[in-house]
């Protein structure tokens, strides 16, 4: 599938290189102005897209999909038609899905060949940067159009974006999905400058490609990873690996391990209530604690825990009070609104139990390891 606006000068051979290898060629014109369509009258055995006026690479890229569908097609290659894709790396593609069926596969490029335009490397790794925080995976080169897609895997997702910003989205999306992602060394051709066609606009298309990945972590934060930990909880098999691979893991030190459960304490009683797992998840994840050990100790402020525990910081709270501390009665009265009405003392209390309390939980587990893990 080709997609295509104002690509005349380039087209053509394109076209002809593509059809060297496969006879299923779609070719989506995306409001062309120029000769476009006279090029395209010359190969009648193309499948053609043709809409007006133009609407965007996410806008022709998606209904070619849709046109794919309904043709019948599993599978879609893209290619760009502006010439820096060569069909001679099509079977390479192919290859990645005989063995592994369903894989969504780009095809990576050399960023330090000649002629490689500067922004393209930087934009390039801080696309990969953020497509490593949205999905957890690590990959050479996630701009490149020079992809194959599983439609079917994908499924008919309702996608958000309509330009350049759209080949994130669909990545990402593809990804949370539960759809591999893999690359493959594809080569490409960079023309001079002086010779060179492209309509990304830099300002405009570099913000709408921002503000979607402030979308895409966000979601990734707030739904994405709790969803997938939730769903990794719910098998049993999962928790016999956790027990084996991370409680029981006889390669992590004995500091590793207790540091991995006083900062589970500690997020159990610092005051975020609601938010409390979650955040100690992800940083458990970013400092590559134990997430085991960290996911049960957080559980210390759990029912029927929870009110020993409030309890206890507004005790503590009254060290950083003074005079204008109060006292709260262990009984029925622990309310919100009670608690609202010494929120201060009881914030400063949480936090000072929390670091005392994962202070206190670090050094007794360390002994505890020391005293009873022996080494082979």
């Amino acid at each position: 599938m080709i997609p295509t606006y104002n690509n005349a000068s380039t087209l053509e051979a394109v076209v002809q290189d593509a059809l060297s290898y496969t006879t299923h060629i779609i070719v989506v014109n995306d409001g062309a102005t120029d000769h476009t369509s006279h090029i395209l009258d010359k190969y009648p055995q193309l499948h053609r897209v043709s809409y007006s006026p133009n609407r965007g690479k996410g806008i022709a890229l998606r209904r070619g999909f849709e046109y794919a569908l309904t043709q019948g097609y599993d599978y879609v290659i893209t290619m760009d038609a502006d010439g820096q894709h060569f069909a001679s790396d099509l079977p390479g593609m192919l290859d990645k899905i005989s063995t592994d069926p369903g894989t969504l596969v780009i095809g990576a490029r050399n960023l330090n060949q000649e002629n490689m335009p500067g922004k393209n490397t930087f934009a390039n790794k801080f696309s990969n940067f953020w497509f490593y925080v949205e999905t957890g995976l690590k990959g050479p080169d996630t701009q490149s159009g020079y992809r194959l897609y599983p439609l079917h895997r994908m499924g008919r997702i309702r996608w958000w974006c309509t330009k350049y910003e759209f080949e994130i989205e669909v990545l990402v999306r593809s990804a949370w999905k539960g759809v591999k992602i893999d690359w493959t060394p594809v080569k490409v051709y960079y023309p001079p400058a002086e010779e060179r066609i492209s309509h990304f606009r830099p300002f405009r298309d570099f913000s709408r490609i921002s503000v979607l990945n402030t979308i895409l972590v966000l979601i990734t934060f707030l739904y994405i990873k709790p969803r997938d930990l939730f769903l990794y909880l719910l098998k049993k098999e999962n928790w016999k690996k956790m027990w084996r691979e991370e409680v029981l893991n006889a390669s992590e030190s004995n500091a590793r391990k207790a540091a991995a459960i006083g900062f589970g304490v500690f997020m159990g009683i610092v005051p975020i209530w609601g938010f409390q797992l979650l955040v100690a998840m992800l940083v458990s994840i970013r400092l590559k604690l134990n997430k085991a050990l960290v996911f049960l100790a957080a559980h210390i402020s759990t029912p029927p825990l929870t009110p020993f525990v409030i309890f206890a910081g507004f005790l503590v709270g009254k060290i950083w009070m003074g005079r204008s501390a109060k006292d709260l009665l262990f009984d029925d009265k622990i309310t919100f609104a009670a608690i609202g009405d010494n929120l201060l003392q009881y914030v400063l209390g949480s936090i000072t139990l929390a670091i005392i309390a994962g202070v206190a939980a670090w050094g007794i587990s360390y002994l505890l390891f020391a005293l009873l893990r022996r080494k082979k």
